[in-house]
């Protein structure tokens, strides 16, 4: 699944490439998936992005936003899978699940593996969209300071009993991140995936705190995770530190044993040395 990082580098990526070209048309895909979902029909989505221009995408958590001008925003969330640039003669993938073509004859596609939302909304309508009108500052919001995340745990530990995982996975109380990311924060800011949030050390907050952007940005800048693909299909450089391969060796920071378990509907990799 994309998490923030990848949605910015394909954001980045969209507005390098895509930025002004003219859309010719649009459709729905030719692969049928109950888990996609669609706000408009084939011939509806089709008739609204002809004539559209590309512009500026932006990203909020795990949205991403391209502007179709005059008028429209076409929306990606929650994805899993790819959303691929191609180029002038070459062939589309043999199933996709959303389809834009340029008036130069390049297109880009969009396929997901698991669930995803791929919604074309009039200009400003998205903002009112479920999961998106009451979105909390994601960590790359100029919002989401020290103060604000101090604030947020405060808030998250009266209204029930967290641990860190649940602070950075459930809720959206922090939004764009997920499980993959979750656990090489974690791993960086040495706590264990149960460390209730009450227990939290103000030190141990403004380490997690520094985690996660420290980690975000690692992972921008290697282009996305290993196991994600950009917009031209190539594979992100960043390889994350604790994963199912962190089981086949010791921890890389103190040569402990790494442990794996299941929590918060999701597998959790830790060092059983360094994350107490």
């Amino acid at each position: 699944m994309f998490e923030l990082p990848e949605y910015v580098v394909l954001a980045n990526q969209i507005n390098k490439t895509l930025l002004g070209k003219k859309v010719h048309g649009g459709n729905l895909g030719n692969s049928p998936h109950k888990f996609v979902w669609y706000n408009r029909s084939q011939d509806e989505f089709n008739r609204l992005v002809k004539g559209k221009v590309v512009g500026e995408a932006k990203v909020r958590g795990r949205w991403l936003f391209i502007p179709l001008q005059p008028g429209y925003t076409l929306v990606f969330g929650e994805c899993g899978g790819k959303i691929l640039y191609h180029p002038a003669g070459k062939a589309p993938p043999k199933k996709y699940h959303l389809f834009v073509n340029f008036t130069d004859e390049t297109f880009i596609t969009a396929t997901t593996q698991m669930w995803g939302a791929m919604e074309l909304y009039e200009q400003g309508q998205e903002l009112k969209r479920e999961y998106i009108k009451d979105m909390q500052p994601t960590p790359l919001d100029p919002e989401f300071t020290y103060t604000y995340f101090d604030n947020l745990i405060q808030e998250a530990e009266a209204e029930k009993k967290r641990s860190v995982k649940s602070l950075l996975t459930q809720d959206q109380l922090i939004p764009g991140l997920g499980n993959a990311i979750a656990q090489d924060i974690l791993f960086q800011a040495r706590l264990h995936p149960r460390h209730s949030l009450s227990d939290l050390s103000s030190r141990q907050s403004k380490v997690l705190f520094d985690a996660i952007l420290n980690t975000i940005d690692e992972i921008i800048a290697g282009g996305g995770r290993y196991d994600e693909y950009d917009l031209f299909e190539q594979k992100g450089k960043y390889v994350r530190i604790m994963d199912k391969n962190a089981l086949k060796s010791p921890c890389p920071r103190c040569a402990g044993e790494v442990k794996k378990i299941q929590y918060l509907g999701g597998s959790c990799y830790f060092c059983l040395n360094c994350q107490r």
